[in-house]
Formats: C-alpha cells, sequence, structure tokens
C-alpha cells in the first residue's frame, strides 16, 4: 500500500471512528448526570471532545492494527466513562439507561450517515468519493459498535442492560462476571476460531453474529432512508 493510499485510509476512518466512540461515551455520562449521578461530569467526560474519551491503545492502535491486516470486522474501545451506579436515583432501571445510552447514540449516528448519503451526488466531484466513502464507513463503524457493546456480558454495555433487567437471582452472577468479561470476549473473538478450524467446527460465534446483524441493521437503515 502507498504512502497515499495510506493517507487515504486514514482520512476516511479517523474521522467516524472518533465520531462514533466520541458520542457513544458522551452519551453514557450525559444520560447518567439526568439521572442523578455527576461523577462524568465532574471529570469533564460529558463533552464531545474526543481527547477526553481517546484510549490510544483501543481506540487508534487496536483498530488500525485490525484494518491493516484485513480483519473481519473492526475491534476497539474508548476509555470507559465512570458511572457511580449506586448514586443513580434508581440504580437498577437507570442502569439499563445509562448502558443503553451508548449503543443507542451510535444506531442514530448510523442513520443520520445514511441520510446525509443521499446528498453526496450534489458535491463537487473532488470531493464525492471521498464523503462517500466516509458515510459509508460511519455506517457500518456506529452499526457494529452498538452491536458489539449490546453482547450480553459485563462489562459491556449489554451486559449492563441484561443485569438490569434481569431478576436478581439472574442478575447477581452476570454482574460477578464483569472482571473477567473482556478475557472471555477475547478468547471468543480470537481464540475460539482458530481452535475451531483445527477441530473442523466453526467457533467464529461472536463475529458471525455482529456480521448477521450488521448486514440486517444496514438493510433496515437502506431502505428507511432511501438507498435501497
Amino acid at each position: 500500500m502507498s504512502i497515499e493510499q495510506i493517507g487515504y485510509m486514514i482520512s476516511i476512518w479517523a474521522l467516524p471512528v472518533l465520531i462514533a466512540v466520541t458520542f457513544h461515551e458522551a452519551a453514557h455520562g450525559y444520560v447518567a448526570m439526568k439521572l442523578g449521578d455527576m461523577t462524568a461530569y465532574r471529570m469533564g467526560r460529558v463533552s464531545f471532545n474526543p481527547i477526553k474519551h481517546i484510549d490510544p491503545l483501543g481506540t487508534l492502535l487496536l483498530p488500525g492494527f485490525l484494518i491493516a491486516v484485513g480483519a473481519p470486522f473492526v475491534f476497539g474501545y474508548a476509555k470507559p466513562v465512570p458511572v457511580d451506579f449506586s448514586r443513580l436515583n434508581h440504580p437498577k432501571r437507570d442502569m439499563v439507561f445509562v448502558a443503553a445510552a451508548g449503543p443507542a447514540t451510535n444506531i442514530i449516528l448510523a442513520t443520520i450517515a445514511a441520510l446525509l448519503t443521499n446528498f453526496v451526488p450534489y458535491l463537487p466531484d473532488a470531493m464525492e468519493q471521498w464523503a462517500h466513502h466516509n458515510l459509508q464507513i460511519a455506517m457500518v463503524i456506529n452499526v457494529v459498535l452498538a452491536i458489539f457493546n449490546m453482547i450480553p456480558l459485563p462489562p459491556l454495555d449489554g451486559g449492563r442492560v441484561a443485569v438490569g433487567l434481569l431478576p436478581s437471582k439472574l442478575g447477581r452472577p452476570l454482574a460477578e462476571l464483569e472482571p473477567y468479561g473482556f478475557f472471555i470476549l477475547i478468547a471468543a473473538l480470537f481464540l475460539l476460531p482458530p481452535l475451531g478450524n483445527t477441530l473442523g467446527l466453526n467457533l467464529d460465534i461472536v463475529s458471525d453474529i455482529i456480521r448477521t446483524f450488521t448486514r440486517i441493521i444496514m438493510d433496515i437503515l437502506e431502505r428507511l432512508t432511501g438507498l435501497f
């Protein structure tokens, strides 16, 4: 890949990724603030400033590496927004709203990107391809980020939603997995698939789920916004 191609790739990926993770994290902090916990607000995390949310490894290096090696999907993370769930007005219920705010925001951003794609043909020729690629990547990044985060495994948003919705008898054991959640996820993403290949089995379950739901939601967005 030439320097020009690398530069172009960076230019069409950087803005969608930064917007996706920034709005995702700011949404968590904003909803927590509205529901009684000011922790994120006091730490300056209810902000659209990407610098407040970027994790150098998880937001920049890891996604960049996966893009460079042609991974089936891009995996990354930002600095988690600090939320003291005990300070929420109704901790068990409000935890669901705080956790769901990030993925919901990503779906809204994906919808906006899909709508804006309709206006790309009206741009000057020199900008048309670049804008089209930016918006297409914005759609995919936001949908994948929403789906990935809604996997029902703490500390992902979906895990916290599940803990908040389940009866305490079921929610408590799930919540206790939080310290091990990312290790379980990394194993499912990067260790099980090669093991499955060795055994002649398809153990790439997480990637398959993400790809399937991404296609479904992208199809819905394209139909709703007139792109299909």
